[in-house]
């Protein structure tokens, strides 16, 4: 039952990941998002990655999630740096 939970919980982190990539793709620009706050959630999904490796009863479905979420989450921060790269270039254009 508490895997089934678990799954539950990230697969609800989840469904948001999309939306935000979508978001940061769209808008171009890095205002309104924490280079701290995705990088402490990019650890934080590696932290559940270890743990899932190392628990004496591994499951590679709930692994699954993390990495996919991981994933999500890391490409939202490669967006990070992109839109702030293209903010510092309209900045520059407008100077």
């Amino acid at each position: 039952m508490s895997e089934l939970l678990e799954i539950c919980m990230v697969v609800c982190f989840g469904l948001s990941w999309p939306m935000s990539v979508l978001k940061s793709y769209r808008a171009r620009t890095a205002k309104g998002k924490s280079l701290f706050f995705l990088v402490m959630i990019c650890i934080g999904y590696v932290c559940g990655i270890a743990a899932k490796l190392t628990a004496p009863s591994f499951k590679w479905y709930v692994l699954f999630f993390y990495v996919l979420n991981l994933v999500m989450v890391s490409c939202d921060l490669l967006l990070y740096f992109r839109n702030r790269r293209l903010d510092r270039e309209k900045a520059a254009g407008r100077a």
